[in-house]
Parts: C-alpha cells; structure tokens; sequence
C-alpha cells in the first residue's frame, strides 16, 4: 500500500516537469531574460504566499491543516525585502497581479476558506517546492544578476529556520501520511495538487507572454 505523501508525489509528477520546463523559467534560469523578468516573477509569487499566509493564522487550529502552519516556512516577509531590493520601496503602489496570479491566489483563497484539506494541496506543491526546487534559482539568480549570495533579490530562497531540509520534508511528508482524511478525500486532495501545478504553469505562460524572447 502506497503512503499518501508517495501518492500524492507521484500523481503530481508529470505537472510538476511541465511547471519547471515552462519556457518563461527555462529563458530566466538560462540567462536569457533581464532582471525585470526576475522582478516581476517575485512580485507574482507575492500574491500567492500572500493568499496563503493571510489564512495561516486562522487555519492554525484546524483539525486537518492546522498541523502543516509552520511559521518557519513563511515567505512574505522574504519576498517583501526582495521586492524592495529589485523595484525600490515604493514597489506596492506599482505591484500588480497578471489574471493567471490572480486566478490562482483566488483558488488557494477559497479553499483555505471553505476546504482546509484542499489548502493543504496547496500547501505542499509550493512549499516543498520552494524547499527543493527553488535553491537551484537562488543560485542562478545570484550568479547571472549579481545577488549578494542569500541576501536581498533571493531572500525568498533562504529557509533560515530551517537548518535541516531534508529532515524537515521527512517530517512534512510524516504529516502528509497522518492527514485525517478518507480516500476519497485523499483522491480530491491529489486532484487539488494537479490543479495548483497547473495553476501555477498558467502563471508561468502568461509571464512569457508579457517577457517573450525576440526571435
């Protein structure tokens, strides 16, 4: 019998190559894409965590998801300092959020609203995402921009309490495992991981859309 976390892993596979080979990130992380495509990138990301963190402390006490509210896995402030680094301090008067983002913090709205264990799908695609994935743009971001290495510009990529990612997905995953649900449930939390990756791949197209390389 498979673990949920391993279902949910391999049910989300294919999304999840799809969400990293998207054009836009390949032209970005190869490079080929100026700072402002960087910037505008983070500023889409500030409206999902915005909508995910806004809810935390009311899910805190929740029976299903209230066990996966870790403050040290909290982006907003990161993003905010990154924010001001790339656009200056007055970056929220022009912070605007593309129809993709905003569809997308809409649906992880509604779900920490009316469907905690929906949020949890949520929950996980991004933040064990950014856990695993996101280093290798930390890295690239530094070396083609010129970020200080873990400073302004790739704060969002710094898990500071987190010494010991590894042991902190284990843990995760452990909780993934535990989740209170039934298998029907479980089969509409996988589906709710497909649709936030492809949430996330439509963010992803409308960006190279707005920053397309000239042929």
């Amino acid at each position: 019998m498979n673990s949920f976390s391993s279902l949910i892993r391999t049910a989300s596979h294919e999304q999840h190559v799809e969400a990293e080979t998207s054009t836009f990130m390949s032209d970005l992380l190869g490079g080929r894409l100026g700072v402002d495509a960087y910037a505008r990138y983070t500023e889409q990301l500030w409206f999902v965590y915005e909508a995910l963190e806004a809810s935390a402390e009311k899910l805190g006490a929740d029976p299903v998801a209230g066990g996966f509210i870790r403050p040290e896995l909290f982006r907003l402030r990161a993003l905010e300092r990154d924010l001001a680094h790339l656009r200056g301090p007055r970056w929220r008067a022009q912070a605007s959020a593309l129809p993709a983002t905003q569809a997308y913090a809409d649906r992880v709205r509604e779900c920490a609203r009316s469907w905690p264990a929906g949020y949890i799908a949520h929950h996980y695609t991004r933040y064990l995402g950014d856990l695993s994935g996101g280093q290798i743009i930390r890295d690239r971001a530094e070396r083609t921009w010129g970020f200080e290495k873990k400073g302004d510009g790739v704060r969002f990529y710094v898990f500071e309490d987190i010494p010991n990612p590894a042991a902190f997905k284990r843990g995760y995953r452990e909780l993934l495992d535990a989740v209170r649900a039934d298998d029907l449930e479980k089969q509409r939390i996988v589906a709710e991981c497909k649709r936030a990756f492809a949430l996330n791949t439509n963010v992803f197209r409308a960006l190279g859309e707005e920053f397309p390389l000239s042929a």
